[in-house]
């Protein structure tokens, strides 16, 4: 998943990036106004965290300017205000959600993989399909019951597909979805990173619960639908 951080303060917006880069997101960061705008129209974002208090463009300005555009990303509102008027004029300008400053990380994490569930129109934070089991709370896999280790960006990956089931997606969307702007991943990353999930959660003498459509990219099917090897 791919969150864009808008905050003019370094040391916080560094902070926060680094946070959810060790849960898994890749990360994008705007110090200002006219940046995160620009960052925002120019990439998919599946949540972007925006301050209310930007130079340039304050975040009332910025978000206006997104919904105008058609930019339907959900949004979280970072701020040190905390008057009931400035969390209504902030909702109803088209924040999904408000967080008031100074702010304990897992609720920041908490409130961004409730946007990312809302955006998949999915409540659970428990991802099950066939013999594995997500929970993208704990940022626990389990396989037949057994849990299974995985690097954050793999779980993100799977995820990602999973919340996608019965969708291809395109390997051109995986790196959208999983790489930071300034990476510039190698042209058979996608195709590494699949073979090496495949590797944790298939099972023996079982077709692989993540098909290939030669051209197009990966699916994770619904119901009884036909798999590949």
């Amino acid at each position: 998943m791919r969150i864009l951080v808008v905050e003019d303060s370094v040391q916080l917006s560094e902070s926060i990036a680094r946070g959810l880069r060790k849960s898994g997101y890749a990360v994008d960061i705007a110090l200002d106004g006219p940046s995160g705008l620009w960052h925002a129209k120019s990439n998919v974002y599946d949540v972007i965290v925006l301050d209310v208090m930007l130079p340039g463009l304050d975040g009332f300005a910025v978000l206006k300017e997104l919904r105008q555009s058609g930019c339907e990303a959900h949004t979280l509102f970072l701020t040190a205000r905390d008057a009931v008027d400035d969390r209504v004029r902030g909702l109803r300008a088209g924040a999904d959600d408000y967080l008031v400053k100074p702010f304990a990380f897992d609720e920041l994490l908490a409130r961004i993989e409730a946007l990312v569930r809302r955006h998949h129109n999915i409540k659970s934070p428990i991802l099950t399909h066939e013999w594995v089991t997500l929970n993208t709370a704990s940022k626990v896999t389990t396989v037949m019951g057994e849990v299974v280790e995985m690097p954050p960006r793999q779980f993100a990956l799977l995820e990602y597909l999973m919340l996608r089931r019965g969708t291809v997606v395109s390997r051109s969307e995986i790196e959208t979805h999983l790489y930071d702007a300034q990476a510039e991943p190698m042209s058979n990353v996608v195709d590494a990173a699949i073979y090496a999930l495949r590797k944790r959660i298939d099972m023996p003498g079982k077709p692989s619960l993540i098909q290939t459509r030669r051209g197009m990219g990966y699916i994770i099917a619904q119901g009884d639908e036909e798999r590949e090897e």
